[in-house]
């Protein structure tokens, strides 16, 4: 299936979600799935944007030294994201994000020390008050070595770092 594909979602009737959220691993196809989902219902999307992230290189080198940097970058960029969603005007097409705000603090709390989580928690918390909750989550799931093998093929030099005990 290529890149641009429409995918055929038969709706019965039912009104379609106002806004859609795709979430799994690095490297399962998030984004690729969110694009295709825009493209059929002529939506827009709510990319996360990894390669922004100034941090997540040392991240993948350095987990424990990098961490809250690293998440605090991608809860900005993310809230950031969804506080566009919330200024939208009703009129505007329905959004698919490639990501949902909701497990950021999972993620946090894995790579985190209890100090530095509960910081970030804070910080989560005064910036997801009121956040949009999607009609829809979608998650996907891949083996690690297919992870492995999508995130080597798409070459992001930040993520040449990761390994399987990572994505386990």
């Amino acid at each position: 299936m290529q890149d641009n594909a429409a995918i055929n979602i038969e709706l019965k009737g039912r009104k379609p979600p106002a806004y859609i959220a795709v979430e799994g691993p690095i490297g399962v196809g998030k984004t690729t799935l969110a694009k295709r989902l825009a493209a059929s219902f002529n939506y827009q999307t709510l990319l996360e944007n990894a390669e922004e992230n100034p941090f997540l290189e040392r991240f993948y080198q350095n987990r424990k030294q990098a961490a809250l940097a690293t998440q605090l970058f991608f809860l900005f960029q993310r809230s950031q994201k969804i506080h566009d969603l919330r200024q939208a005007d009703i009129f505007e097409p329905v959004r698919v994000a490639d990501f949902l705000i909701e497990k950021d603090p999972l993620f946090a709390r894995v790579n985190l020390d209890p100090d530095e989580f509960d910081l970030y928690r804070k910080v989560y918390e005064q910036l997801t008050i009121d956040a949009p909750r999607p009609d829809l989550v979608i998650y996907l799931q891949a083996a690690p070595d297919v992870l492995l093998s999508r995130i080597e093929n798409r070459g992001i030099t930040a993520e040449r770092e990761i390994n399987r005990d990572y994505l386990e």
